[in-house]
C-alpha cells in the first residue's frame, strides 16, 4: 500500500526523511502583493512589505485542487491542517478528501484538524512518519494518531498581535495591550483550536518562567519539544536550556518559522509544541 503524509504550510515543513510527504502552501496577502508559503518564498521581502504596509493584511487557505495535487496517487493519505478556528484549510482538505475517495474507490484520506499550528503540527507529522515507517495498517495509524493528538499542546509568546487582530483572531484591545511598554502575551491553543491568553509578561525571564510553568501544568515530563521563532533564536535557545535543566534528556528542536507562522507570530514571537 502506498502511503503519503500531507500538511499545509502552517506545519513549517517542506520535506521529511524517508516517508512520502507534500506541503500545501497557504498565501499571505499584503496590499497588492501575495506571498506563497512554499520553498520560493522570500521571508525578508514579506517582512519588509508588512512593515511598510499601513492597511490590513490577510491570509488565504489552499484550494481543493491544491490538496488533490498533493494527494497524488497514494492509496492512503494522512493530512494535517492548521486549526479550523483560524483558517478554512481544514474544510478545503475535507472537500478534497470527498472528491478523492469518490474518484478512486478503495483509497482513503484521513484529515486531521490539528486545532493548532506550527510546532504542534510538526509533532503530529513526526508521529505519522513513525507510524508509516513501522508498517502499521491505515486503521491502526488512524487510531494511534487520534490518540497522540490528545497528548500534544501548543504554547506561544508574542510581542505583537497586530496581524491576528487584523484578521479578527483576537480583539483590538488585546492587540493594543501587547504593544505597550514591552508587554508580551503568553498563551496557548485551546481545546477548540482558538487562541487563549494566559498571562501578560514584561521581560524575558517572566516569559520563560511562564512558559515553563504552563508546560508543567499541561503535563510535560520530558518528551518532545519543538520550538519555532520569528527572529528570536536567543529566547528559543534560553527556553531550551531551562527545559534541559529541569528534565532529563528532552528531545528539543529549534527552527525559524516559515511564512505563515512568521506572519501570525510576528517579529520576536516564539511557538512551543510539546508532548504531555
Amino acid at each position: 500500500m502506498k502511503y503519503k503524509i500531507v500538511s499545509d504550510s502552517a506545519a513549517d515543513l517542506l520535506a521529511i526523511d524517508q516517508a512520502p510527504f507534500a506541503s500545501v502552501p497557504l498565501h499571505i496577502i499584503i496590499g497588492s502583493r501575495e506571498f506563497i508559503d512554499d520553498e520560493t518564498v522570500d521571508l525578508a521581502q514579506m517582512e519588509e512589505a508588512l512593515s511598510a504596509h499601513k492597511g490590513r493584511s490577510s491570509t488565504a487557505c489552499p484550494g481543493v485542487d491544491d490538496w488533490l495535487r498533493a494527494f497524488g496517487d497514494a492509496d492512503a493519505v494522512f493530512c494535517v491542517t492548521i486549526t479550523s478556528a483560524l483558517s478554512g484549510s481544514y474544510n478545503s482538505a475535507m472537500s478534497a478528501r470527498q472528491q478523492y475517495e469518490e474518484r478512486y474507490p478503495g483509497r482513503l484520506v484521513h484529515v486531521i484538524d490539528s486545532l493548532s499550528a506550527g510546532p504542534e503540527m510538526v509533532l503530529i507529522v513526526e508521529r505519522l512518519q513513525e507510524l508509516v515507517l513501522s508498517g502499521a495498517t491505515p486503521e491502526i495509524i488512524r487510531t494511534e494518531i487520534t490518540d497522540y493528538t490528545r497528548h500534544t499542546r501548543l504554547l506561544f509568546s508574542l510581542e505583537t498581535l497586530r496581524n491576528l487582530a487584523n484578521n479578527g483572531r483576537v480583539s483590538p484591545a488585546a492587540a493594543k495591550l501587547a504593544g505597550i511598554l514591552g508587554i508580551r502575551v503568553v498563551g496557548q491553543a485551546s481545546d477548540q483550536g482558538e487562541l487563549a491568553m494566559l498571562n501578560k509578561c514584561r521581560g524575558e525571564q517572566c516569559v520563560l518562567s511562564s512558559l515553563l510553568k504552563y508546560m508543567k501544568e499541561l503535563g510535560y515530563q520530558g518528551g518532545k519539544v519543538r520550538i519555532s521563532h520569528n527572529g528570536n533564536g536567543k529566547m528559543a535557545a534560553a527556553l531550551a536550556a531551562q527545559i534541559r535543566a529541569l528534565f532529563p534528556n528532552p528531545d528539543i528542536r529549534i527552527y525559524a518559522a516559515r511564512a505563515l507562522c512568521s506572519y501570525y507570530a510576528e517579529k520576536g514571537g516564539i511557538l512551543v509544541g510539546l508532548e504531555c
